[in-house]
């Protein structure tokens, strides 16, 4: 005997709802389709499944003695459908932010290979842990903070460079670059810097080793307020590059050198995931990471040991 897995649905959706009416707006049918399903499933198994009364259908004991099985059995189908069908998907990358290092990546693999790519530019608004888990995303970008979560794998993808901006009116706005020290005691306003996010930490790890003043203040009217803003002020400066911040002439972007602070980013993934591109994403990025540089390069001390270095 062959069930019919349709039938199986229908029997589901009146247990559910409690009647056929809404069981049939429910499936997108009519009632006398959901009828014919289930009475074709009750000859299938011989037993009736469901006692019909005006005030609505309930179980039988047959019923209710099948009812698990039948949910087990929708559920293994629904999950088969749904891996064959992630299989044939676009790989789906949380890349944090637009205007950063790991687009590149990701449009590298891309360009290098024949795996289709969707792109979620998350800026933190959902658990990356959560979305990884439940498949809405088959890898992620960000910086780790802490222990990872079970299941969750990662690998060290690249260190982007953070170099400032200012107007022309500030005393480095002629500068092409910078050394570390000369940033202390001055005020990077950054008011997207989000209390709790990834990036608003590791700002306060590098305000407390140089002296630079973090200024979160103030609501993010968007990038052209910031830009305006640092651009007419003498005293002002941010973090970031002008990829972030394109069309501003009256903004230098300046390179931050002995030593430069670098972004950790890491790829991860959730070791459940069965994506066929998915490896080669994650071998692209093991091939093209390039270690941690200790006498160019700073990291937040708690991000040190997570990246390979070169002394």
């Amino acid at each position: 005997m062959e069930l019919d897995l349709g039938a199986v649905r229908a029997f589901l959706a009146v247990v559910d709802d409690g009647q056929f009416t809404g069981a049939a707006d429910r499936l997108g049918m009519t009632q006398q389709a959901v009828s014919k399903r289930i009475a074709r499933l009750e000859s299938d198994l011989g037993v009736p499944l469901l006692n019909r009364a005006r005030a609505g259908a309930g179980t039988t004991e047959d019923g209710a003695a099948f009812l698990p099985q039948a949910r087990a059995l929708i559920g293994l189908a629904d999950h088969a459908t749904a891996m064959l069908r992630a299989r044939h998907r676009a790989l789906r990358i949380d890349v944090l932010a637009r205007a950063a290092a790991p687009v590149d990546m990701v449009r590298d693999f891309y360009e290098a290979g024949d795996a289709e790519v969707d792109i979620v530019v998350s800026r933190g608004s959902v658990s990356r842990w959560t979305a990884l888990a439940d498949g809405s995303v088959d890898a992620a970008f960000g910086r780790v903070t802490g222990p990872l979560p079970p299941g969750i794998e990662r690998i060290p993808a690249c260190l982007e460079p953070i170099p400032i901006l200012a107007g022309r009116r500030h005393g480095l706005g002629r500068r092409r670059r910078v050394p570390m020290t000369e940033l202390a005691g001055l005020t990077a306003w950054m008011p997207g810097n989000a209390p709790g996010s990834e990036w608003a930490e590791y700002y306060r790890f590098l305000s407390e080793e140089f002296g630079v003043r973090i200024d979160t203040s103030g609501p993010v009217f968007g990038h052209d307020h910031i830009m305006e803003k640092v651009g007419a002020s003498a005293d002002l400066i941010t973090f970031g590059n002008k990829a972030q911040y394109p069309g501003h002439p009256d903004i230098a972007q300046i390179s931050v050198t002995d030593p430069t602070p670098v972004y950790p980013w890491s790829l991860m993934w959730h070791e459940a995931n069965r994506h066929p591109a998915l490896p080669r994403l994650i071998a692209h990025v093991k091939n093209h990471y390039r270690a941690f540089a200790t006498r160019g390069h700073w990291l937040p001390a708690p991000d040190r040991n997570l990246f390979p270095a070169i002394r």
